[in-house]
């Protein structure tokens, strides 16, 4: 018969072998989640632009030219115009982050991106950029490919605030295409917000935020008024990102009340 001394002995031993148990499986728990990225770099994909749109208004940012940077983009926070260089009409973050010489209150935002292979990197280090909103809501950019379940600072994701419903990347060293469309925060006579920002996000065709409210800025862009337009931002997080093909259309509050145009 055993004794109750015994069966403490027993019930501390088996505790200590069940901690012991989970403490090994924590790592492989962590890591689990970037089992889905690739070890070797992956081919070379042919993924051409997509064309712009020969729509009236719209503001091209970026069409692969030289001249593009210096007509468009200045330095952030600065008069100074952007110093990013355009490799193969490619333009590559480095130098400090860019802003647009333009300001925009609500619009339909086309970016194409490319992040690097970076073998070896891991969370905040896998090819971080960021596309900013009105200079104050980033729309996060990073190699979160083969993630089942993004978080906050992942791809797609309203940075810290709002993780991507779904997974849409594709493999680093691919192209990819963000369609955003952005509505600024309302605010009334009396100065208050009277509604938040909102965002929708297409990548790669994929429904990745869906008329999202934004709760405020998320910490890029400096200390410009957030009741006032603001211009695209991209991020140089010191990772050879590539952007392409970036255009703005300007959208109106709202649309006629009439019926028919005619």
């Amino acid at each position: 018969m055993r004794t109750s001394h015994q069966s403490i002995r027993e019930c501390r031993t088996a505790v200590i072998a069940a901690t012991l148990a989970l403490s090994l499986c924590l790592p492989a728990i962590r890591s689990a989640g970037q089992e889905g990225l690739p070890k070797k770099e992956p081919k070379p994909q042919n993924i051409r632009p997509t064309p712009i749109p020969k729509f009236p208004g719209i503001v091209v940012l970026f069409s692969g030219k030289a001249e593009d940077v210096a007509k468009n983009w200045r330095k952030n926070m600065s008069t100074q115009d952007a110093t990013w260089a355009v490799m193969d009409r490619n333009l590559q973050s480095g130098g400090g982050d860019i802003v647009s010489k333009q300001d925009f209150t609500d619009f339909q935002l086309h970016v194409e991106f490319k992040v690097p292979f970076e073998p070896g990197s891991k969370d905040q280090g896998r090819g971080n950029s960021g596309v900013g909103l009105q200079s104050h809501y980033e729309i996060q950019v990073l190699n979160s490919y083969g993630y089942e379940k993004p978080g906050t600072g992942d791809c797609g994701a309203v940075y810290s605030q709002h993780a991507a419903l779904v997974n849409a990347c594709r493999p680093p060293g691919v192209w990819q295409t963000y369609d955003i469309t952005f509505h600024a925060p309302r605010f009334g006579n009396d100065g208050k917000m009277s509604a938040k920002a909102r965002v929708t996000v297409i990548q790669n065709g994929i429904t990745v935020q869906d008329n999202q409210d934004i709760n405020g800025p998320t910490g890029i862009g400096g200390d410009r008024p957030v009741e006032k337009p603001g211009p695209i931002y991209l991020q140089d997080h010191g990772h050879k990102v590539q952007f392409r093909n970036i255009w703005v259309l300007p959208l109106p509050d709202h649309g006629s009340d009439r019926y028919e145009s005619h």
